[in-house]
């Protein structure tokens, strides 16, 4: 049977179940990353699991969210992940070296291989033909140990370009006008695989970033095909046994098709305050800007920085412009340093920023108050750029670098005055690992550094026959994790699970952390009520790990995406989706509500049969669905994957 890549790839990887869309399967995991804002915990379960070694072919640690050292916590955890990488064989990405998805596009991805990193752009290698998910820690932990990737079989979308971009056009406007049509929310448990003779236009870093801004629409990961423009990707890189040709074949089904004529595209924006809500650029024309900044996983290629420096070039960014710009990798860093881009940076008045993570996440470069951000970022989530009030809007390279010439939003399709930009690769890329630290063959020197900021690994607990409490908080559409738990200058404390939990909606309700506490320490469970999209945005499992530290017990929204909802029945919180809006309407802060014969609904539950909740305050009950595996349904039981793992292992 004629198959597409998306299933050609999770077929040569199926441990377990059948490769039919809906239904639960475990896949071998090739390769695992880690960054630093999510390692610490992985590498703390890992530990606790109690192996020497990784068993997987390559696990690659990371440091590129947390580089700015104010206080001891930061430097403390690189010094834990440095040593413990050492100790269990797992390859070491100094600070510096660069930002994850960009180092890992370069230097690891293979083609047709599986990836499971601790970040949700790691579908950022999807653009080389890999199927590269993003997941919490723990799932990356236990990949690291081994054990098959749990996750439910795709549908798959059949994303057909055409023709080729004009000028000035861009790889971002490609996946803003998909987030245009899918938007944010709705694509749980799907892949988005792309085709057509627009493809072959297409560079592996501007697939790289169609992929990567796929999981803004909540996809399991995005995927092209592995062609010649790969084979040259690889080839340049010095990497040339990477490459494997991955076509779909002739008659290949799908789930759907979406398309999209690259040559009709103009350029885009992603407005305030989500990645979904688009805008031509022309429409936004004009708009004073305060900010613009360039790079982050999405749009700091060597390709994109040479394009926007030919801008540049010669010119001057505007008075009112602070333009700062952030290389991808150390490799993109010396190849602009080498060719005169990095110059033309420079003269232009731009600020050269570290290879890092830095702006998007919020941990520096925070616009001033109600100020106007451009950014080549791939989420504008409010308050995430460090200011709640600034207006952070997305685009690409080239409309950043022209807009900081002009002072304003520039549509660079309405001006004749600077000529657009061009690249083609011509050259080898700079092949240098020497920011990269490989493990000894022998560990049983190295001692692992653990600073006073370490804590110990998230300890749960079997639930309970009877789980009763209050809602602790009732939150509204499009929750992200940034709500849930705030990066930035929050970030230090993501080994120190008590310290950190004191910040748990703390741009929400800053109230939270001490109600939802209060009713753990009085014997009752916190529930929390959401709406649409609970949980959207970054892989961080702290946002499920802090809330069951501080009690929580179950989550009861309208839904819930895809990453979080797994957190959350890893850690052991009942992920429950409300069946109605009148029912999330009728739900309120303070209720008491009691789940009765829970560890039996929750099995029942996972053959398809709703859970029943009760309102003590309102005297009724809500049928609420529970959309989980049966393996899912047993961690939940048992108190949490780690636990269900560490008893299975020990039989």
């Amino acid at each position: 049977m004629p198959s597409n890549i998306t299933y050609k790839v999770l077929s040569e990887h199926l441990v377990s179940g059948q490769l039919k869309a809906g239904q639960p399967v475990q896949i071998r995991i090739d390769q695992t990353l880690t960054q630093d804002a999510t390692g610490t915990m992985a590498y703390l379960q890992f530990e606790s699991i109690g192996l020497d070694r990784v068993c997987n072919e390559l696990a690659v640690s990371y440091v590129d969210h947390n580089t700015i050292q104010v206080g001891y916590e930061n430097a403390d955890d690189h010094k834990y992940l440095q040593s413990v990488a050492a100790k269990k064989g797992v390859v070491f990405s100094r600070a510096g070296n660069g930002i994850c998805h960009q180092v890992h596009l370069e230097r690891f991805s293979q083609c047709a291989r599986t990836l499971l990193g601790s970040d949700s752009h790691t579908p950022t290698s999807g653009g080389l033909g890999m199927a590269a998910i993003g997941a919490g820690g723990l799932d990356v932990a236990l990949a690291m140990a081994g054990i098959p990737f749990s996750m439910v079989a795709p549908k798959v979308i059949e994303i057909r370009l055409h023709g080729r971009l004009r000028p000035f056009v861009s790889a971002k406007d490609v996946i803003l006008k998909v987030l245009e049509h899918f938007t944010v929310k709705g694509n749980v448990n799907t892949v988005f695989e792309y085709t057509g003779d627009g493809v072959k236009t297409l560079s592996v870093p501007e697939r790289a970033t169609i992929c990567n801004m796929g999981a803004e629409c909540g996809v399991t990961f995005s995927i092209f095909p592995a062609d010649e423009v790969t084979k040259d990707f690889l080839t340049r890189q010095g990497r040339p046994e990477a490459y494997r040709e991955l076509r779909a074949d002739e008659g290949a089904e799908y789930d759907g098709l979406f398309e999209i004529d690259l040559s009709a595209l103009e350029p885009l924006a992603a407005c305030p305050h989500s990645p979904g809500n688009i805008k031509t650029v022309r429409e936004l024309a004009g708009m004073k800007v305060d900010q613009i900044l360039i790079g982050s996983c999405t749009n700091s290629s060597y390709a994109d920085l040479v394009k926007a420096a030919q801008i540049l070039d010669g010119r001057h960014i505007s008075d009112n412009v602070s333009l700062g710009v952030a290389p991808g990798s150390r490799q993109v860093l010396m190849m602009i340093a080498q060719d005169g881009t990095l110059e033309k940076f420079v003269r232009a008045g731009a600020r050269i920023l570290e290879s890092a993570c830095g702006f998007c996440i919020g941990n520096h470069q925070s616009p001033s108050t109600n100020a106007v951000s451009l950014r080549t970022s791939n989420r504008n989530f409010e308050g995430r750029s460090g200011t709640k009030s600034a207006q952070v809007y997305l685009v690409s390279p080239e409309v950043a670098a022209l807009s900081a010439v002009t002072g304003t939003i520039a549509d660079p399709l309405a001006q004749r005055d600077i000529p657009a930009p061009s690249f083609i690769i011509d050259r080898d890329f700079i092949q240098d690992d020497g920011m990269i630290i490989f493990p000894p063959e022998n560990p049983d020197s190295v001692e692992i550094v653990r600073g006073p900021n370490i804590g110990k690994g998230p300890e749960c607990s079997p639930m309970k026959e009877t789980i009763s409490g209050e809602v602790s908080i009732k939150v509204g559409d499009k929750i992200t994790t940034d709500h849930i738990m705030p990066a930035g200058a929050r970030l230090k404390y993501r080994s120190n699970i008590p310290a950190y939990s004191a910040y748990v909606f703390e741009n929400v309700d800053p109230d939270f952390p001490a109600r939802s506490a209060a009713l753990r320490d009085s014997g009752k469970a916190s529930f929390i009520v959401a709406g649409y999209s609970y949980g959207q945005g970054s892989s961080r499992e702290h946002a499920a790990i802090c809330p069951m530290y501080l009690g929580v017990k179950a989550v009861l929204a309208l839904s819930i995406e895809r990453i979080h909802q797994a957190n959350l029945c890893n850690f052991g919180i009942l992920p429950l989706i409300i069946q109605s809006e009148e029912d999330y309407e009728e739900l309120s802060l303070a209720d008491e509500l009691v789940i009765e014969n829970a560890v039996e609904q929750v099995r029942r539950a996972a053959e398809g049969e709703k859970v029943t909740v009760h309102s003590i305050t309102r005297a009724k009950d809500y049928q609420l669905g529970l959309e989980i595996t049966p393996l899912q349904a047993d961690m939940l039981i048992r108190g949490g994957r780690l636990l269900q793992v560490k008893e299975e292992l020990a039989k």
